[in-house]
């Protein structure tokens, strides 16, 4: 399959040397991330477009492709295309074209778009007019409508070079991953932080992660579950980090020594004090919060406007004026939705009434009867790890999960891949039984199994999968493991 990919409009307004190098960037994430699925897959191109060859691969790996493409930023538009010698008249390009659209067209209205670059006897008119006369008169199509077609016939002619256009896919958009500075998203695995991530990561910004850890283990896994996916999915061509601050100790602090109205936003002091030392120990330019104007008590602006002044480092706020139904209407198109529905709330601390105008002054005061020690100890003891191995979670070789590239006699296989790709390339192993557990029902589900057989957890790339397989043995089952085949 060939694959003709076109920029996000931003890009192709920059200067020649800020473009080629957006493109040069776009080109390298896409060869990094392909290249794991298959590594004869090419990836070419300089200027207008992106030609990405897979050869001859079978329905499931050509599905993770257009999936990879769709989830990469800085593409606008991905079109599988017919790649062939332009003909020498415009007859001879209906024809080509027909071959193609014919049983497509049949008992459907339709129009012919052109997009042509290069010198050529003809105009893009031309070719959109005969072209479209000769799919009439040689098709059972139901006939043109220019307004509001059922079925839109794309060409693109490229110098010497015709392309039929099978297919117009719109992608994510934005620029590519990279090509923007490094930022420390303070995440908790809720909606907000999740789609607040995910459109810096869209922006072109390589996104590292920050948790404060309010909950003990069973919240550390859910947040990490969160940002590996958003990693896999959106920006698996850069390596980030996943750092993880033990913050039970401040909130007893402030539980303590704060008074109740003012809790909520000296706790979020607190949280960009510790996120500020730690970008700033990790060379990163900007904090990303996943705030909203009002949504929760703290988040009023006199409020914000207290929160910041506690640090020097820019604090972006991608969903500061977005209503919360928008944001959880992205989060279900991103992926994210799952997750954050299943992820435990924990409030860290109730305020009895929380002010909503903060006075500076007043929440200093707060500060003071605190001791800086305890949070000088959670920043301490903090744990960075690379994003692809939170699976490391435990740090502790009892609960490494086995893996297994060929699954024993008797093992059943679950596929925890989300609905949506079971359903792009299902999965089926012979002589074996494999459930559907997707991973969001995965821990609940797991216990209502016969605990005497062995389970084998599967998913494309093997990450997912070793995550809640070590959570699994963690929580006492010695019957799983991973299926890497």
């Amino acid at each position: 399959m060939l694959y003709v990919v076109r920029f996000f409009p931003e890009m192709t307004v920059k200067s020649r040397p800020v473009r080629m190098r957006l493109v040069k960037a776009l080109r390298r994430n896409l060869r990094i991330i392909l290249q794991r699925l298959d590594e004869k897959i090419s990836v070419v191109g300089n200027w207008d477009i992106l030609e990405v060859d897979t050869g001859d691969l079978d329905q499931a790996l050509e599905s993770g492709v257009l999936d990879a493409l769709l989830s990469t930023p800085g593409i606008s538009v991905v079109r599988p295309v017919e790649k062939l010698p332009l003909p020498e008249s415009i007859d001879e390009i209906a024809e080509s074209v027909l071959l193609h659209y014919r049983g497509a067209l049949a008992g459907k209205t339709f129009v012919v778009r052109c997009k042509r670059t290069g010198t050529h006897d003809y105009s893009s008119g031309d070719i959109e007019r005969q072209v479209g006369g000769y799919l009439l008169h040689n098709s059972d199509a139901k006939g043109v409508d220019l307004i509001n077609p059922e079925i839109t016939v794309r060409v693109e002619i490229r110098h010497k070079v015709l392309y039929v256009v099978k297919e117009q896919i719109n992608g994510l958009g934005g620029y590519p991953l990279g090509t923007q500075e490094q930022v420390l998203s303070l995440i908790s695995g809720g909606f907000d932080s999740a789609v607040s991530s995910f459109m810096t990561m869209r922006r072109g910004l390589q996104t590292h992660f920050v948790f404060f850890n309010l909950g003990g283990r069973e919240h550390e896994f859910a947040v990490k579950e969160v940002a590996l996916y958003l990693w896999m999915k959106f920006g698996s061509s850069h390596r980030v980090k996943f750092v993880s601050v033990p913050f039970e100790g401040v909130v007893t602090e402030i539980t303590q020594k704060v008074d109740s109205g003012h809790m909520g936003v000296i706790l979020k002091r607190q949280m960009l004090r510790a996120a500020e030392r730690i970008a700033i120990g990790m060379r990163l330019r900007a904090l990303v919060t996943g705030e909203a104007i009002s949504q929760v008590s703290s988040q009023t602006l006199p409020n914000l406007n207290v929160i910041d002044r506690v640090c020097d480092m820019m604090i972006l706020r991608p969903l500061i004026v977005t209503d919360k139904q928008e944001i959880i209407n992205t989060a279900r198109a991103i992926g994210t939705e799952p997750f954050s529905v299943n992820v435990p709330e924990y409030c860290g601390v109730i305020s009895v009434k929380p002010t909503t105008h903060a006075k500076r002054s007043r929440v200093e005061h707060e500060e003071r009867q605190m001791d800086p020690a305890v949070l000088d100890a959670a920043i301490e003891a903090s744990e960075y790890q690379s994003i692809d191995r939170v699976v490391e979670v435990l740090n502790r070789r009892d609960v490494e999960p086995p893996e297994f590239s060929v699954a024993p006699p008797e093992a059943v296989v679950i596929d925890i891949r989300h609905p949506d790709e079971l359903e792009r390339a299902p999965f089926e192993l012979s002589g074996h039984e494999v459930l559907q557990v997707p991973f969001f029902r995965l821990a609940s589900q797991f216990a209502t199994m016969p605990q005497s057989r062995q389970y084998l957890l599967y998913c494309d790339k093997g990450m997912m999968s070793r995550l809640h397989a070590s959570h699994l043995k963690d929580a006492g089952y010695a019957n799983v493991g991973v299926f890497r085949p």
